[in-house]
């Protein structure tokens, strides 16, 4: 009876446990992320004085007016919408707005119904007069019940791991946001702040995400060791590529807006640097955790066999990591690459483009440090498993 109370009681500690590190790995992601937009929203209205161009959020409550008109100075027909909105965030906050809605030529003219929330700009003419443009929709939304989906789906199927794995996420998110971020804004190195939030990142995530074992700790080893190899690379050509980093509208952006704080070339091999650490994730701890059953299944297994039966798999996974890689870039990537078929411009051309050739640099930069991942590590792995009797 006792050992049943024992039990239970420790089984109730755990769950209590596990609830409330939940409750704040979720707690700290979404004020962190509180933080950061309110911070954007407050910037440059510090008195309470009305912008020249403020955003607000509106809610269609009818149509007025609904038809084809033809603007001038154009031949071709435009919907057109006058739209009764109720603002429901910003300084007209509660009242009533007329919003016009294609009086203006737009080559990728929305249509609204009743009930659509949606960003509205205010500004003021020359002559005072309030003017009021609909810019994008309101999407929170639809990405809150999508968190809440993906927050679910990770615990039933995770149960504990999808806990844990959570719980790095948000880590991960405070450090980029409060840290990486706000340093680089402040003018400090990129390439180096980015290291350091890599080291902030990667062992604590790691090991939270996977458990304090030897398989964690491998594929921390396996995951610098990679990065490093990485970064090394990515300075390497994007020197020898002659990259500038000014190839999107983004970059072009921060320098006019932070007057040339912000070194954008650094940002670029920063970026490369953190966005290999979630994909190194995946490449390493499998690795470590192959040979770590490799030698519970086989515990006489000497060091030449751990890694040959380890990167038999191992080939396997580099071949649809890689593609994998490939083919989300290409993803990303396909309005660009729909402008380029058929295009009369020569390959040799094309591939020259800066922004063109920003992307293969990172495609290959990143998919050889997952290629030199998988031995790094199972090389690690095999050594470090060799030891145990």
């Amino acid at each position: 009876m006792s050992l049943f109370l024992s039990f239970h009681s420790s089984l109730f500690v755990k769950i209590y446990i596990m609830k409330k590190i939940l409750f704040s790995c979720i707690f700290l992601l979404f004020c962190s992320l509180i933080l950061v937009g309110n911070s954007i929203l407050a910037e440059g209205n510090e008195s309470g004085d009305l912008l020249v161009d403020e955003v607000q959020e509106a809610i269609v409550t009818n149509i007025i007016q609904q038809e084809e008109i033809v603007l001038p100075g154009e031949t071709g027909k435009q919907q057109y919408q006058k739209l009764q909105m109720k603002v429901t965030r910003g300084t007209f906050q509660g009242k009533t707005i007329i919003v016009e809605n294609g009086n203006i030529p737009i080559s990728s003219l929305q249509q609204y119904k009743v009930g659509d929330k949606l960003v509205v700009n205010y500004s003021k003419d020359l002559d005072g007069n309030d003017l009021f443009f609909i810019t994008d929709y309101v999407r929170r939304d639809s990405l809150l019940w999508l968190f809440i989906l993906f927050v679910i789906v990770i615990i039933a199927v995770g149960k504990w791991y999808g806990v844990t794995s959570l719980i790095g996420m948000g880590l991960s998110f405070f450090v980029i946001f409060q840290f990486i971020l706000p340093q680089i804004l402040k003018g400090s190195e990129p390439v180096t702040i980015a290291i350091l939030g890599a080291i902030m990142i990667v062992p604590v995530t790691f090991y939270i995400s996977h458990g304090l074992n030897k398989k964690a700790t491998v594929s921390v080893i396996g995951t610098v060791i990679a990065l490093i190899l990485t970064g090394v690379l990515a300075s390497l050509f994007i020197n020898l590529g002659k990259l500038t980093g000014f190839s999107s509208e983004e970059a072009n952006f921060i320098q006019v807006f932070y007057q040339g704080a912000v070194n954008i070339k650094g940002l670029l091999l920063a970026g490369i640097i953190i966005s290999g650490i979630g994909v190194f994730d995946d490449i390493t701890v499998s690795q470590a955790a192959i040979v770590d059953q490799l030698k519970k299944t086989s515990g006489k297994m000497n060091f030449k066999q751990l890694f040959n039966g380890a990167m038999a798999v191992g080939h396997d996974h580099i071949a649809s990591v890689v593609n994998t890689l490939v083919l989300v870039y290409a993803g990303a990537a396909l309005p660009l690459l729909i402008l380029f078929v058929g295009n009369s411009r020569s390959f040799a051309e094309v591939v020259n483009y800066e922004f063109i050739a920003e992307e293969i640099i990172k495609t290959l930069v990143a998919s050889i440090g997952l290629v030199l991942a998988v031995p790094i590590t199972t090389l690690l792995a095999a050594w470090a498993y060799r030891k145990e009797a």
